[in-house]
């Protein structure tokens, strides 16, 4: 076993303890999140329709307050932004900012890109310039990656963002709707984690919970498959694997609150062709999403880590911040989906 092997499988051995252990953790500061709408800030495009529609649904789903409403303008949606595009728009956002706020909710599907970083992590962390350089080189760690932080900004100077898409103003409601669900938390579910043929985007897999994995307080079991595809699973509340394209989504039953990605190369170019766009998981039925807008070679710190995301959503952390604490370098990666879903935070 070589050092790296070595340390892998102890990183590994610490995570699935933790996982573990959180299943037995009743105390209130592991079990509910205290990051709830007032710490919102929802951002609208005045120049995008769907944006004010949909941004105005969520305001009052989530009963976001009024004075966390941020008005920006960006005609013609770009995909991608210039850096000093993006510099003016930041700017433009965190004027309008007030120190409760630790969410920056984006409530349009473009633009989802700064050169090579996402939007979501150029908000977060700022523009990383190096990255660019050279998509596939290791990228800067994240401090909040598996902390116990519960307020970002007041703990690392940092606002987690995260885009809700609105090409479809249906679809985005029924997404608002299932994040509010998810509030009501579940009886029963299960977390799938698929190791497939495709051997160079199973770099993740080591981290995949074993099957027979059970977490008591939350109710979920885990099936961790060799297998290209899920078929017919009806209580999916998560679901990552790694393949270009994912088959079968619509056989499945994602319950609300349901995470799910696909390690592969540009899920996060939502409009792009070449692989399947992270859009297709919340079209599918879940309520969260991660995908990498830029070629990030098949490093698994560049994606959601499995043992880490599920540690801390079962123990009632919300969807962005499971999904944010999941990520060891995510300049390139792009969170979709409605933030404050958490189905475990009361049960």
């Amino acid at each position: 076993m070589t050092k790296k092997t070595g340390f892998l499988a102890l990183l590994f051995t610490l995570l699935l303890s933790n996982v573990i252990a959180a299943g037995f953790d009743n105390g209130p500061s592991a079990k509910k999140s205290i990051l709830g709408p007032e710490n919102v800030a929802l951002v609208i495009n005045d120049a995008d329709p769907n944006s004010v529609k949909v941004g105005e649904y969520y305001r009052v789903s989530r009963g976001i307050p009024t004075k966390n409403i941020v008005h920006v303008r960006i005609p013609d949606a770009p995909r991608k932004l210039s850096l000093s595009e993006f510099t003016r728009l930041k700017w433009e956002i965190e004027t309008q900012l007030n120190p409760d706020e630790q969410i920056i909710l984006l409530a349009w599907t473009a633009p989802y890109a700064v050169e090579c970083n996402s939007i979501t992590s150029a908000l977060t962390f700022g523009y990383d310039a190096d990255q660019c350089k050279n998509t596939c080189a290791p990228g800067k760690p994240s401090p909040y990656f598996n902390s116990a932080s519960k307020k970002p900004f007041d703990d690392y100077g940092i606002r987690l963002a995260m885009l809700l898409p609105t090409d479809s103003v249906s679809n985005a409601k029924t997404l608002i709707d299932r994040g509010v669900q998810s509030d009501a938390g579940v009886f029963r579910s299960t977390a799938y984690y698929l190791t497939t043929s495709d051997t160079a985007r199973n770099s993740r897999a080591q981290f995949f919970p074993p099957t027979g994995l059970s977490i008591p307080s939350s109710g979920m079991a885990v099936l961790n498959l060799k297998s290209d595809k899920l078929i017919g699973a009806r209580d999916v509340m998560i679901y990552q694997t790694g393949l270009a394209w994912v088959d079968e989504l619509d056989s499945l039953n994602f319950l609300p609150g349901a995470l799910a990605d696909h390690l592969t190369s540009v899920g996060g170019d939502l409009y792009g062709k070449g692989q399947m766009s992270v859009l297709r998981w919340l079209d599918a039925g879940a309520t969260a999403s991660y995908g990498t807008v830029s070629e990030p070679c098949n490093y698994w710190q560049k994606f959601p880590n499995p043992a880490v995301m599920l540690k801390w959503y079962v123990n009632g952390a919300t969807a962005v911040e499971a999904y944010w604490k999941s990520v060891a370098w995510p300049a390139q990666g792009l969170f979709v989906g409605e933030p404050l879903a958490a189905p475990y935070a009361h049960q």
